[in-house]
């Protein structure tokens, strides 16, 4: 306490007895691209007017997750979707576009397009090295969406889901087929000869895909419209990140433009919609010449509960997360219950700032949410274990109806 010697009014810095917690981000991707370590591109062919060449690109070495804040940084790694017409065309026989350098290449033109601002994006040669791509994924925190642009394999998607899972805080945005001749085997899951991935809450799937322009395409054909159909995910990451920026988490990605999207490579009728909308398959639609996302069902809709809807599931990641990361600095403090009361001060200041910005239902913080973190569910066993446990509940479905769940941190225990 500071001695003043004379009369006066003083100003003191008095720290705050709340550690602020920070959101988390919500709207990083990672993309995984299978790639071959050297693709060839369509280029004009400057000797002769009006006529193309394939020259060759060769890609970074694969397995390595890079950070991408552009589209420009992205050609230079990865490859535009036109060759550069000063290079010498190739010398393989028979050269052809990769398709799968062209669902990554748009997926992530997509995501920058929509109001995306940094993904990551690794390659991987095949699908063997999945498990390497999802390993570098792993150590890069602030993803938070997971996508494989074009991928359908009921296996790829089941290791997507379980890598969302063993890190606790991310949601993978998956493609469903180009078309499909009969829409009912889009509700039925892979061991039903259908399509429909397995019943996940951490996972959203889209369908049909949809038409952009490539200038690929338009090159090789200079008369037509140089449309090409593409998977939808990286246009839909994108759209997360719009939302997410705009609105917030809480908001669903649903009826929104797909900024590019020229037209879907399938209709659907409102009567398909409702068919297909209770069972998670998220809609993408033709609407007033608008090409909107219609639907915000993670997959298995209804059969998910409260967590049937993309927004809820992802706004419980973002809280969990934020509050996890927000409260580590108790591993350095001692385990009584002036700690508990620091707890309880420091998430109820974060969730009141939550509710505050429209993210939980309810009129007053005390409908909205509750924090606790007391004797009764810090009993002595769990306090000689190093462990503090705080139980949250969050009104996210309808005021008053807490989803909870629960936050461990280890406190110091010598």
């Amino acid at each position: 306490m500071p001695q003043y010697l004379s009369p006066g009014v003083y100003v003191e810095e008095v720290p705050s007895a709340v550690k602020a917690i920070a959101g988390v981000s919500t709207s990083i991707p990672g993309f995984i691209g299978i790639v071959p370590d050297k693709i060839h591109l369509v280029a004009k062919n400057p000797t002769t007017p009006g006529s193309t060449k394939f020259v060759d690109f060769a890609l970074p070495p694969a397995k390595i997750a890079k950070l991408i804040t552009n589209w420009t940084q992205f050609t230079k790694f990865f490859g535009d979707l036109i060759g550069d017409e000063t290079k010498a065309a190739t010398a393989d026989a028979d050269p052809a576009i990769d398709p799968g350098h062209q669902h990554l290449a748009h997926a992530v033109y997509g995501f920058f397009n929509n109001g995306g601002s940094s993904c990551y994006v690794v390659r991987i040669t095949d699908d063997t090295q999945l498990d390497d791509a999802l390993k570098a994924f792993a150590a890069i925190d602030p993803i938070s969406l997971v996508a494989i642009p074009g991928n359908t394999d009921d296996g790829i998607r089941d290791k997507v889901v379980a890598h969302c899972q063993a890190t606790g805080d991310r949601f993978a945005i998956l493609d469903g087929p180009e078309t499909a001749a009969d829409l009912t085997t889009l509700t039925k899951i892979p061991a039903d000869s259908g399509v429909m991935p397995k019943r996940t809450d951490l996972a959203a799937w889209y369908f049909p895909w949809i038409k952009v322009f490539d200038p690929a395409t338009k090159l090789q054909n200079p008369s037509g419209d140089g449309s090409l159909i593409v998977p939808p995910s990286g246009h839909l990451a994108g759209v997360y990140a719009r939302v997410d920026n705009e609105r917030g988490v809480f908001k669903a990605p649903a009826n929104e433009v797909i900024f590019g999207a020229q037209d879907v490579s399938q209709p659907l009728s409102k009567a398909d919609q409702d068919n297909l909308n209770p069972k998670g398959v998220n809609c993408i639609r033709v609407l007033n010449g608008k090409i909107l996302v219609w639907g915000a069902r993670t997959v298995g809709g209804d059969d998910n509960a409260d967590l049937k809807y993309i927004n809820v599931r992802r706004t419980l990641l973002f809280l969990r997360e934020s509050i996890d990361e927000g409260t580590q600095w108790v591993v350095f403090e001692p385990n009584t219950p002036a700690l508990w009361q620091q707890i309880t001060r420091n998430v109820s200041a974060f969730l009141t700032n939550v509710w505050r910005s429209g993210a939980l239902f309810g009129n007053t913080p005390q409908e909205a949410f509750y924090v606790k973190c007391d004797a009764e569910n810090n009993p002595p066993e769990l306090r000689e274990l190093g462990q503090v446990v705080t139980e949250i509940g969050v009104a996210i479905v309808r005021p008053a109806e807490f989803v909870i769940f629960r936050i461990s941190q280890m406190a110091q225990t010598s």
